[in-house]
């Protein structure tokens, strides 16, 4: 799911550099909206296989939707230095910055959305672990995407930034610590089942069909207004 994503994120972001004003804007927050659907698809399928021995695991709703918002927001920052530098190698830069800080952001606030009996914690040496691969390998995708120009350095950016966000995801995991303190309160919020799984058929399913129908669309070309001509039998003089 990070993949494809990924991919439609960075297809928009090719047809972004063919456009210019309105149109432009329109295809970064395109491509920025469908690579953050993308990596917080993919971490909602992750905490799907996620469970805790001593506590049962439910998740706070706003906060996973807030992770979405900032998966988007953060990304389009990435997206849009990209889009709108005039250097292709600086922009590649601010973007992967940007790009693996969404990937970042969206983990761990998805992950403090996260209730269960007791606490959570982290070692911080697999958290910075986590924020340089995120950053690394979302800069490496766009230098491969737009420095090579070609169809299968496209694809293998997409290949390689979906697997930077699930690089980040569990090693996100790997640094978490559980101290569970038993209990038998019922815990707030919904379970994945109530919740994530739903929501990845529904929302993720129109956020990826949207994102490719817009994607796939003909390119309209913005032509600069053709002179009037008086007809083909009329001279000016």
């Amino acid at each position: 799911m990070a993949c494809i994503g990924a991919g439609l994120g960075l297809r928009c972001v090719v047809r972004a550099f063919a456009a210019s004003g309105f149109a432009k804007h329109s295809w970064l927050i395109t491509a920025a909206v469908a690579i953050g659907s993308g990596i917080w698809t993919m971490h909602l399928i992750a905490i799907l296989g996620f469970g805790v021995d001593g506590s049962p695991v439910r998740y706070d709703v706003p906060l996973t939707l807030l992770s979405l918002l900032i998966a988007i927001g953060v990304v389009m920052t990435g997206v849009f230095a990209i889009g709108l530098s005039r250097s292709r190698l600086r922009g590649v830069v601010l973007g992967g910055v940007g790009i693996g800080g969404g990937i970042v952001a969206m983990h761990y606030v998805g992950m403090s959305a996260m209730q269960i009996h007791g606490t959570l914690g982290y070692e911080m040496p697999a958290v910075v672990l986590s924020v340089v691969i995120a950053m690394a390998a979302a800069t490496l995708s766009l230098a491969v995407a737009f420095l090579a120009r070609s169809f299968r350095g496209t694809a293998a950016a997409a290949l390689l930034m979906g697997a930077a966000a699930s690089a980040t995801e569990y090693t996100g995991i790997v640094a978490l610590r559980l101290e569970i303190t038993p209990g038998t309160s019922v815990l707030s919020g919904a379970s994945a089942v109530e919740f994530v799984f739903p929501f990845i058929v529904v929302f993720g399913s129109f956020l990826f069909l949207s994102s490719a129908f817009v994607a796939l669309s003909p390119i309209r070309q913005e032509r600069e207004p053709a002179v009037a001509f008086a007809g083909p039998g009329r001279d000016s003089n």
